[in-house]
């Protein structure tokens, strides 16, 4: 091979989480090199994605995400995205070479072995839903940035980066809160075959930085990174850091 000849890349593919949609990668769009191949499609159900399966069914709406992922990719998904990147790196281990968490977790809900969110914080997103389901997702925009040394700038931010999108559709809304409250993956993780990377923030309230060292038990060859003063979304209040991160987790650089 020619020393100027470079090898192609694999896709990087990023998934975001609940409620809000691909806009929330413009930063990351911004920084990353150009030669990278980056998709960043929306959940079913949100930002321009409107079809969606009825029962949102984690099985089902990890197949629909399939048919947008090419062989082989650097998958890796933020909060919810990661849930459903574990399933996917499980279920379709030929689409993804290598798995990617920012802030997320096998188990969102708090158990006694597990850190996690209240199960009652759940049930009262649940029950606002129903009232008012732009209201709900800014009360969850400002949880996520809750610890940030500066939560009221990663909250606009993030309004911002969604904004240019319709509002999810609040079957799929309901639907992915249950894969939230009622999905456990935890017993995939030791069992994929392929390598586990991520990045937390240790004031995250929505996934707490516990979850590392058990992640780390449960995938000991994972590799996995704390922003010691992010939150929740540190790929908004710390996006240097964050492409960094993911610049090198990728092998992108130069």
């Amino acid at each position: 091979m020619a020393e100027n000849q470079k090898i192609a890349q694999p896709s990087l593919v990023l998934f975001h989480g609940w409620g809000l949609n691909s806009g929330v990668w413009q930063g990351v769009k911004a920084l990353l090199p150009d030669r990278c191949n980056l998709i960043t499609p929306d959940l079913p159900g949100f930002g321009q994605n409107r079809d969606f399966p009825a029962s949102y069914q984690l099985a089902e709406v990890v197949a629909q995400l399939a048919e947008q992922v090419p062989d082989n990719s650097y998958v890796c998904g933020w909060s919810l995205g990661g849930l459903l990147a574990i399933a996917l790196a499980k279920q379709y281990p030929h689409k993804v070479a290598r798995l990617g968490l920012c802030a997320a977790s096998p188990c969102f809900l708090a158990t006694t072995d597990w850190p996690g969110m209240q199960a009652k914080v759940l049930q009262q997103f649940a029950a606002a839903l129903s009232e008012n389901i732009a209201l709900t997702i800014q009360r969850f925009l400002a949880i996520q940035a809750m610890g940030s040394e500066h939560a009221r700038a990663d909250i606009q931010q993030l309004r911002q980066t969604i904004a240019a999108y319709p509002l999810p559709e609040p079957a799929a809304v309901q639907g992915a809160l249950r894969l939230l409250a009622e999905q456990d993956l935890r017993n995939l993780l030791p069992s994929l075959s392929q390598p586990v990377s991520g990045c937390f923030g240790r004031l995250d309230s929505l996934v707490p930085v516990g979850v590392v060292p058990l992640l780390q038990q449960l995938v000991p060859s994972g590799k996995f990174t704390v922003f010691e003063k992010a939150s929740h979304a540190p790929f908004i209040s710390h996006l240097p850091d964050f492409v960094q991160w993911l610049t090198n987790w990728a092998e992108l650089a130069d």
